[in-house]
């Protein structure tokens, strides 16, 4: 099967499944070159072949990289919220002639290969400390002495005179 330039095989794509939005092709072709480029370093175009969970992590990595805190909300923007969301415009294009696949690839390698809320969102939770060391007497003990001003000492005291 010939190649079709990629904003063809989107907007014929589209006119069928209009669940994602057109950059979230675009933005997973240039995930692909990213786990390409991650996994196979500078090989040669030939061999551009990654299975469903290297794409699907070199997603994950090239999402947080361009986007940070921002990830989920942008691929959930363009309609991606699972693993299998990806798979499905994996086999998309596949199916338009933009991407090849070999014998083993299928739709299910892309199956709850990790949850998109903790790959996308987890990363950027603020921590909560769990448990405050306790005094004797059950108050939390004080910030570490390096936390606060040292007292000073008589040497360092301001001179003053005693009437």
């Amino acid at each position: 099967m010939q190649k079709v330039p990629f904003n063809e095989a989107i907007r014929a794509i589209r006119k069928k499944d209009g669940r994602f939005d057109s950059d979230a092709y675009l933005f997973l072709r240039d995930a692909l070159d990213f786990t390409v480029k991650k996994l196979r370093g500078e090989e040669s175009e030939e061999h551009r072949h990654v299975s469903g969970p290297e794409l699907l992590h070199g997603l994950r990595d090239y999402a947080l990289r361009e986007f940070g805190p921002l990830s989920a909300t942008v691929l959930e923007n363009w309609g991606v919220t699972r693993c299998e969301d990806v798979g499905d415009m994996v086999f998309q294009l596949i199916e338009v002639g933009a991407f090849g696949k070999s014998d083993e690839d299928h739709p299910q390698d892309f199956r709850d290969v990790f949850d998109f809320d903790e790959a996308f969102r987890e990363p950027f939770r603020p921590r909560r400390v769990t448990s405050v060391p306790m005094a004797m007497d059950g108050e939390p003990n004080p910030p570490a002495r390096g936390m606060m001003p040292k007292p000073a000492t008589a040497d360092e005291a301001p001179n003053q005179t005693l009437n």
